[in-house]
């Protein structure tokens, strides 16, 4: 699957390097602060002429507006660094979901990929991987370790995703079919 279009919050590496590969960008918004340059609408408009099939989103702390959650349901994914449905929703990110994790005395974290509805960190779970909380942890040593798995099972979900390996069981637990053994799922 090629990439067609990225959507960047902000002129950063990530767009630079898409540019130097030929993959057109859209800012959105231009830059911090910045009045939106597109309404949803727009976006929505700009995305279907690129023939966008998936959103993935990293970073991003806003809600998505709901014109875009109508054109691209299911079709939207995030990734957030707790075990959701614990320790999410709005002022859950960043360094503040690992200190909260560490505070509550949980003995396991782990990054959650879910898709994105009209709230904070409700939507579906795709998948999530369990990442032990340590007893001597700092947020920050917690982080480092949530983050290593987070960039592994985004790309192995999002392959997944692509390539339409993921079912439901009728509990509406998800299974990621193997790429190596078809009749094998996780």
């Amino acid at each position: 699957m090629d990439s067609a279009c990225l959507i960047m919050l902000s002129d950063c590496g990530g767009a630079e390097f898409a540019r130097d590969k030929g993959i057109p960008v859209i800012l959105f918004p231009r830059r911090k602060g910045a009045q939106e340059v597109f309404s949803a609408e727009d976006l929505v408009i700009a995305l279907r002429s690129y023939r966008v099939d998936f959103i993935l989103l990293a970073g991003y702390l806003k809600l998505i507006p709901v014109e875009l959650i109508k054109a691209y349901r299911k079709a939207i994914v995030n990734i957030h660094p707790s075990l959701l449905p614990a320790f999410g929703g709005k002022g859950y990110y960043g360094m503040k979901v690992h200190k909260a994790v560490i505070a509550s005395g949980a003995r396991y974290s782990g990054p959650t990929i879910h898709y994105v509805d009209e709230e904070y960190d409700t939507g579906r779970i795709l998948a999530q991987r369990v990442v032990p909380v340590l007893a001597k942890d700092t947020a920050e040593e917690l982080a480092a370790r949530v983050l290593d798995e987070e960039h592994k099972l985004y790309v192995a979900v999002c392959a997944a995703l692509c390539e339409e390996r993921i079912s439901w069981r009728e509990d509406g637990v998800p299974l990621i079919q193997s790429k190596q053994d078809p009749n094998d799922y996780r």
